[in-house]
Parts: structure tokens; sequence; C-alpha cells
């Protein structure tokens, strides 16, 4: 699934920019925008790894054959104008300007095939007549917003006269002028060379100008595109996943460089479109609704905006710009009428309803719409209204807001595809696609293989185990369980209460069941000391006040705080006491809270309950034999933190709503197992930390690193760390340098800052899950097993990276994580680090399986996902969609964890 902040289908975004184009960060300092002269450089790899068992596999990469040339791609800045000389400001018709530029002026072109990117740049091979083109050409039919008429609320296609003056005061004509110049040329060669092991500075260049065919390719087959990913207009594509949202199939498609060579990468993907067709249906399956009369139209207008719309019976398009305030049959608006018989007298402006000037002038019956709302698609100052009725909401429009969870857990399940439908479809994905059709591939000399390539992985073998009473065992599959089994540091639970906000549960029964379970698994619970019913008067009061009424009861009848709550809840994921609750026991009070929303109450239910509880509140499940020994090369010799970052955004279209950054950090060395967090907000949409090191005025440092040494430094015998190994998640490639040279930076001078003289050694290991790249079994239908790692072939030709399948993949097809390591100063072999990062996906203590990421980055989102709870983001002002600038609000700070509970695993 692709991200959702696309442009939309006609628009070809530059590599993703660190900070999105449309936010204007509360405060971004100058380095972060751009790194120049960097102190670190994404390391080379030293080696392969070797150990685990040999498995063929396959890999959803096609091979490219590129054919020698001495041949240049040119680029040229395209510019749009409309007659009058004005620019062409809006996107989505730069496609068809240039296909009639084509069409009309082939021989001023000297008959080159080009590839326009949408936008700016336009690339042929070998060089046009001219370093400077003017050509005009005329749009014949433009069924887009740019023809509308802002004047009457709707026209049977044509303008009348008003609008066409209106039309030409805002430039929208449908006579354009197109100026093409010479920019750069980038030699063909340049791939070649980058592929066999030569500097090359045009490559990336190269590479782009090869995915823009692509795009192009399939911008002619009438695809909406995303960036690489591409969705045909086919209904056996679409899947409806509730709320007026349809799930639409598709493929990605770009070129990789890998130690095999060039090839080319296709995966399937889901997006998300708005359902097509009348705006009305759309409406009422969005708000849940059976008529148009229960529809919350200020709701609708909001979800509404920017969508494109075709009406009837002209079948012109427009875009939504919002909704009139009165109902069709009492929204005026002035007709200009013509006085006498023959239509050539004086004009006159007529005061008249929209509902009157459809039926009565249009003569075009309206069954519904008069006591609703219409759609407006003119300007602020200018509107233009149709009734609702015929307005119907045009195909392969992307949904992007947030989905319900019942959506996204639709969306789960419908996209799921196991190992061998997958390669099927990709199969079929690429005979469609046909680009061996594509006149500017084959002139580039690219030739596609239809083979899937053949790539050896290694299957690790699973990390010993230990549990209780002593015993060691290996999980079987990626998977264990604790049937029979004891916890290996199980807490003694004396002082605790259970705090009831749902009124359907058997309280009595859960508590015995629990109690029970623990004593099975090695954990003493004692019964609850009280359990506090809310009372029903103020289950219609906010949920921050719910909680304080219920604070008054407990502190009421508590002689003391308790080691934990067990709160139950009436649902678990969008309970809007969560955070409140939350906030509450972690910030104010210092005390761990369980929250539980029970519907089937098993011993798998009690026992994963048991599990987060148990480590909450300082005890362990399980650990690797291998650090209780201890012995985990590199790792165990001297002291050594390991740290998980991460930076979740807030919901898309939001840029009002601040990123969490967490950071997390191993304690109690040489444990790998216990982890810590500390979270920042910072400026949204900002994908570096900002706050790892943060010099105050006094001289101290209030930065995140700082807090994690120090606890690090006191729960490990008072020892520094002499090694630091940091996982980082959600960073592009594009984005290594900034890790390298701004976060890495902060860490090494809040290091400094503690002690000048210190000087531990680093590593830097960046995960990805978003990405592209499949495994399959070449002769089994399942899943690869968990444990695989690959390194060679589909790798990069030059950096240290691998991918590793470290979970068992049960349903769909497995993801592997892709791991780059950019920096090193610790010496790993490959085949040691890559046993540490797969022996990291069995120290989880939530779940009793293998994770697909090392644990220290999924105990960061935990964090990340906890914490933003304590602020109700989504309640601050609703800035039209998320244009707003981001800077007119400073970013609110989080509340800071009690000291009783700073140190604990709350997150789990």
């Amino acid at each position: 699934m692709e991200p959702s902040n696309s442009d939309g289908p006609e628009s070809l975004p530059p590599p993703p920019p660190v900070i999105p184009s449309n936010v204007v960060p509360a405060h971004v300092p100058e380095t972060f925008e751009k790194v120049s002269n960097p102190k670190f450089n994404p390391m080379a790899r030293r080696g392969f790894g070797s150990k685990g068992q040999k498995i063929q596999l396959l890999t959803n990469h096609f091979k490219v054959g590129i054919a020698s040339t001495d041949n240049y791609f040119f680029n040229y800045s395209v510019s749009l104008f409309y007659e009058d000389g004005h620019p062409v400001d809006g996107k989505g018709i730069g496609r068809r300007v240039l296909d009639k530029v084509h069409e009309t002026y082939g021989s001023e072109l000297a008959g080159k095939e080009f590839a326009y990117d949408g936008e700016k740049s336009l690339f042929t091979i070998g060089a046009l007549p001219h370093n400077k083109l003017e050509f005009t050409v005329i749009l014949e039919d433009l069924s887009s917003n740019r023809n509308v008429g802002t004047g009457s609320p709707g026209g049977n296609g044509s303008l009348n006269e008003s609008d066409r003056k209106r039309s030409r005061r805002q430039y929208q004509s449908k006579t354009f002028k197109v100026a093409i110049s010479y920019a750069a040329k980038i030699p063909m060669q340049a791939i070649a060379n980058a592929l066999g092991g030569q500097e090359s500075e045009h490559f990336q260049e190269a590479l782009r100008v090869l995915d823009i065919i692509l795009r192009q390719h399939a911008a002619k087959q009438g695809c909406l595109l995303v960036r690489q990913s591409f969705f045909h207009n086919e209904p056996r594509n679409f899947t409806d996943l509730g709320g007026g949202v349809l799930g639409c199939r598709g493929f990605h498609s770009s070129f990789r460089a890998t130690q095999g060579g060039l090839s080319l990468n296709i995966d399937g993907l889901t997006t998300m479109i708005v359902q097509p067709g009348p705006v009305v249906d759309f409406l009422l399956a969005n708000q849940n609704v059976k008529d148009p009369s229960s529809i919350d139209w200020a709701k609708a207008k909001r979800m509404l905006k920017n969508l494109r719309i075709k009406t009837s019976p002209s079948n012109a398009e427009y875009k939504i710009t919002g909704m009139s305030d009165k109902s069709c049959r009492a929204q005026m608006f002035l007709l200009r009428k013509r006085n006498g018989r023959e239509g050539d007298g004086e004009v006159q402006p007529v005061e008249i309803t929209v509902y009157d000037y459809f039926v009565n002038h249009r003569h075009i019956e309206l069954h519904y719409s008069a006591d609703f709302p219409c759609i407006n698609v003119g300007k602020a100052n200018r509107p233009a209204f149709f009734p609702l009725e015929l307005c119907s909401l045009v195909s392969l429009q992307r949904y992007t807001k947030a989905l319900s969870n019942l959506q996204r857990a639709s969306l789960v399940e419908k996209s799921r595809q196991k190992p061998q439908e997958r390669m099927r479809i990709l199969t079929d994905a690429l005979k469609r696609s046909n680009y061996a059709a594509d006149r500017l591939l084959v002139s580039s000399g690219i030739s596609i293989s239809t083979s899937f390539t053949q790539v050896e992985g290694r299957v690790l073998s699973a990390p010993r185990l230990k549990v209780g009473n002593g015993e060691d065992f290996f999980p079987r599959n990626g998977r264990w369980n604790f049937n029979n089994k004891k916890l290996v540091e199980p807490t003694k639970i004396e002082r605790w209460a259970i705090v009831n906000f749902s009124a359907r549960c058997d309280i009595r029964g859960l508590c015995r069941d629990l109690i029970k379970c623990g004593e099975m698994k090695g954990i003493l619970i004692n019964p609850p000391f009280e359990t506090f019913e809310e009372n029903p008067r103020f289950r219609r009061n906010p949920a921050p006040v719910r909680v304080e009424r219920m604070f008054e009861i407990i502190k009421s009848k508590l002689p003391g705080p308790p080691q934990f709550f067990l709160c139950i809840l009436s649902e678990k994921k969008n309970s809007d006491i969560y955070g409140p609750w939350k906030r509450k026991n972690l910030s104010e009070l210092g005390i761990v809270t369980q929250c539980i929303a029970p519907t089937r109450v098993n011993d798998q239910y009690l026992t994963n309950v048991l599990l987060k509880i148990n480590a909450k509140l300082g005890g362990l499940n399980s650990l690797l034999t291998v650090e209780h020994s201890p012995s985990i090369p590199v790792v165990s010799k001297v002291p050594t933190i390991i740290l998980g970052m991460d930076v979740s955004h807030g919901s898309p279209g939001r840029s009002d709503v601040p990123s969490i950054a967490a950071v997390v950090s191993s304690r109690q060395w040489p444990l790998i197992s216990r982890y810590r967090a500390s979270v920042r907000t910072q400026s949204p949409r900002v994908e570096m930390i900002d706050s790892l090191y943060k010099p105050v005025s006094d001289g101290g440092d209030q930065g995140i690193v700082r807090e994690l040494l120090l606890d690090f430094y006191t729960s490990s015998g008072q020892r520094k760390p002499d090694q630091i190994i940091i996982f980082r998640d959600g960073v592009s490639e594009s984005q290594f340098h900034q890790v390298l040279n701004i976060e890495l930076d902060q860490i090494i001078e809040a290091c400094k800052h503690l002690d000048d003289k210190w000087s531990p050694k680093f590593m830097v290991i960046v995960a990805q899950k978003n990405h592209h790249t499949k495994f399959f079994q070449a002769n089994a239908p399942e899943n690869v097993p968990p444990g695989t790692v690959i390194d060679n072939k589909v790798c990069h030709p030059k950096n240290n990276d691998f991918y590793m399948c470290a979970q068992a993949g049960m349903i769909g097809t497995t993801r592997p994580t892709h791991y780059h390591v950019l920096h090193d100063e610790l010496g790993f072999p490959a085949d040691t680090l890559q046993e540490l990062v797969h022996s990291l996906s069995y120290v989880y203590q939530r779940s009793t399986t293998a994770i697909s990421v090392v644990a220290p980055i999924c105990y960061a989102h935990l964090a990340a996902s906890q914490m933003s709870q304590f602020i109700k983001f989504d309640e601050m002002s609703d800035t039209s969609s998320g244009h707003a600038s981001a800077s007119s609000v400073p970013v609110p700070q989080l509340p800071r964890l009690h000291h009783s509970v700073s140190s604990s695993m709350f997150f789990c």
C-alpha cells in the first residue's frame, strides 16, 4: 500500500523530500534541509554471510538487458502558458498539451519520441533540432476543471457569453503556448558504467529517466499514477472497504540497481479510492446513513472538497470547491438574461433559485435534490452550483483520509495474496504492460526478461530461548508457547485494582481466571484490592472528565498507590477513554496500567495479557540463552547499548498534527531484552529527529540521548556504553546521508556533552519495511521459512545491505525487512551481524513469535503510538485539509512520564 500523499494522477513528484512541500515546519535547522560536505557516507559491503541452510528462491525482480550506447538522454525544461501569457498553474493538463504538441509538430521535433514527467521535465534520446522551441496548441475538448463556467450553475457543455468573458479574465482558454528549452544531457552509458562498478554521477538521473518512461507508458493506458505505482480503471480491480471507500489493486514498477545488474522490480499493491458514481451514494455510504435527510452536510462538505465530478447531462468535469449554504430550492443566484424575443436585447440580471433554473429553464427533472445543498464548483467570490443528483464522482480518485479500524482490517484481509497467487498476478502485470512495445524503452537499449530472478537464500537457525525453572528450548517455525512453562523472571503482584469503564463484563470470572493463569506462568497474583465501577451517570461526560471522576472514587477508597490498574474498556482500539486514562496514570501518578476490552476470554488471551503486565512491571517473559550466559558476539564483550528510533506522523492530509519521535534503549547490559523509551513531539512531517541532543542556555542538555545514556549507566553497574548500535526505521535511501550527518552527529555531540574524553564506537542500521521486494520458494507454495536471509544478487551493488524474513508468514506473502548497514565502527562480520538482527526479532516481550523487524524498532512504534494518545492532536484545528502553515502553531510538547514509570516498559 502506497503512502497517500500524491497530488493526483497526472503529477510526477520529485524524489520525496525530507519535508513535504506543503509543510512549513515550526522550527527546522538549516542543516535538516540539505547535507553539504557530509562527514559520513554509507559504507560499502565488507563481505557476505555463509551461515545457515541454503535455499533456492525466486524474487519479483526481472533482469534488464542494457545495450551499450554512446547516446545521451537530453533533458528539456517545459513551461506551459495560457494564450495571454499567464502560466498554467494547475496539474493534470500537461500530458494532454504535450501529446498535442507531439501530434501537431512531429516534424519540428525531428520525429522524436519523448518522455514527459507531467510537470516541468521532458527527455529525448539525442537532441531536438533546437535548444529553444515554442509551440501553440489548441485542445478541442477540455473535460477538466479548466473550462468551468463560473457564473451560471452549469451548462450543456458550452459557455454562455458572460461565462466566456469570465473565462478569458481567468485565463482558462483552450489555447496553450508551450516553451521547451535545453537543460542538460545525461550519458546513457552511465547506467552500464555504474553497474560495472565505476563511479557515475549521472547514474541516478539516467535511472529516473527510465522510471519516467514507465510512468508515461502507464499514463497512456489511462492509469492513476502514484509515484512509480499504476492503477487501471477496471472494476474487477476494486474491492469495497466500506464507508464509500474502495481498495484499488494495481502494481509498482521501478528500475533497481543490484549486484546482478539492472532489474525491474514489479510488485502488486492496493491504494484507496473514493467510490465512483452518484455523489449522494458516496455520502450515504461514507456516513453510514439510510437516506439523504440524515446526511451531516458539514462533514460532507469537508469530505467532498477537491474531489472531481462529472455533471449530467453535459458530462463535463469539474472540481468540487464546496457546497451551498442553502438548499437547492432556496439558493439564489443572478442569471444574466437577454430581453427581447430574439435574444438580442439588453442583458438583464434576474435573481433565480438553482432549482428553478434547472427545472424551468433547463427542463431537467429533479427527483430529490430540492431540499438538499448544491455542489459548488466555482470560486469563493463567484460560485457555480449544481443540484446534488446531477453530480457523479469520477473514478480513480485517491481517498487520502485516515481509514477506520474496520476499513483497515478489511483492506488487510482483501489485499492478502498467497505467494503463488502473487507470482501469477505479477507475471500477468508484466505481460499486460507490454514494455517491449514501448519505443522509448527499446530506443534506450532496454530489454526486460519475463522470468523471476533466481537468488540463493540461507535459513538461519532459531536462537535458543531461556524461560523459567532454568529451562531452555528452541522455537519451532518461528513460534513457541508458554504451555507448561514459566516466565523467566515473573513479578509478584500484591497491590492492584480493577477499574471498569464497561458495563458488560464478568469481572469475578475474569479475575479468577487471570490469577489462575498467572500461577501457571509463575506470576503470584493476590486478589485485587477493589473493583471500581463507573457511575452510569458519568458516561455521557467527555472522556477526561470521566477519568477524573473515576479517580475521585479511587482515591477515596485506596490506602495508597497500587502496583498497577487493570482497566476494562468497552472497545480497545478507538476508546476515547484510553488516552486520558494512560496520561493520568503514566504522567501524573506513575502507575502502570493495562487496558483490556475482553470479548472472548480464554487461556491464550489471558496469557497474552499477562505477558504485557509482567514486562510492564519489570519482569521478563523469556530471553536469549546467549544474553543470559552472556555470550553474544561483540555485544557481550564490552558494554553495548542498542537504540531503536522511529518517527510517526499524523493522519494523511493533516499538516497541523505534530510528528512523534520515539527512541528506545536497552538497559541492564549485558541484557538486550529489556528497554525503556523517550518520546518527544516535533514539527509536522519532519522525519529527522531534532531532539536527540538539545543544549540549553544553562549549559545543560535536555535531549533524548542524554536521558537514555544516564539510564544505561545507572542500570548497568555504573558503566558507560563503549558501543552504541542504532536501528533507525522509516527513512528512504535519499535520507541516509541525513541519518548519518544529522542524527548520528547529534548522538555524538550528546556523548561529548556528558564526557568529552569518552569516545564510544557507533553502528547505524536502517530497517525498511516499505519496499517492494518479495521472495518465493522455487519449489514450494508456502512462504519462505522464518530466518531466511538474502545478501546477494538483488541487494545493492556496492552498499552493505541484506534482506531478512525473521517471521513465519502464516497468511499472505511474507514481506522481508531490508536492513542497510550505513556505518560500522564495531567491525561486525556479516554472519555475526545477521545473527544478531535475527536474534533481536526473538526478544519482543509481547508475543511468542519471531517478529518481522528487530524488537527495539517495534518498541519505538509502540511508545510513539501510546504517548501520542496523551494529547488528542486530531481535536486541534482541522485546517482546510492540511494546507495551513504549520509554523502558525507552536508544536505542543508531550507531558513527561512520571519518574516511577519512566524506566519501565510501559509501552508493552
